[in-house]
């Protein structure tokens, strides 16, 4: 009779250890933490995303050309229910939330088939330093795709 208590016991540390070591809900995209950015001769386009606290994780953006902003846009990336909400608020356009489709421990997909442009938001972590975001979807009947090779950068000044 003292061996069930015993194994009840071990099947509890066991089970717990083992989810402890899976991520779930905003730890799964936890990799998109940190500064990226895309620098060309036209412009440079920075994303930066904060550590996830609070079932969440906030993003900002900015698009430069020279010295002057072209455009900027705020995101809080939070738990709802058994999914992740990509709620975007780009400079001088209504808000839109996505919700992920799929989540992995590398890529994660956003969808709103009830958004014009785009209906599709992905990012993709390929290694350490590099990061592909995409936005996707049907424009005046046009399949569209963009896409925003990032690679990591520092987050000082």
């Amino acid at each position: 009779m003292r061996l069930l208590p015993l194994l009840l016991l071990v099947t509890a540390i066991t089970s717990s250890g083992s989810a402890a070591t899976q991520a779930v809900g905003i730890q799964r995209v936890a990799w998109l933490q940190g500064c990226w950015e895309i620098v060309s001769a036209e412009r440079t386009i920075e994303e930066q995303w904060m550590t996830p606290r609070g079932k969440s994780m906030v993003g900002i953006s900015r698009t430069v050309r020279g010295d002057s902003l072209v455009t900027y846009e705020l995101v809080v990336l939070r738990e709802q229910g058994d999914q992740l909400a990509y709620e975007a608020h780009p400079a001088g356009q209504p808000s839109a939330v996505f919700l992920s489709r799929t989540v992995s421990d590398s890529s994660v997909v956003f969808e709103n088939l009830e958004h014009d442009f785009p209906q599709r938001i992905g990012y993709q972590r390929n290694g350490p330093n590099a990061l592909l975001a995409w936005i996707e979807g049907t424009q005046q009947g046009q399949v569209r795709r963009t896409e925003f090779p990032y690679r990591r950068a520092s987050c000082a000044g």
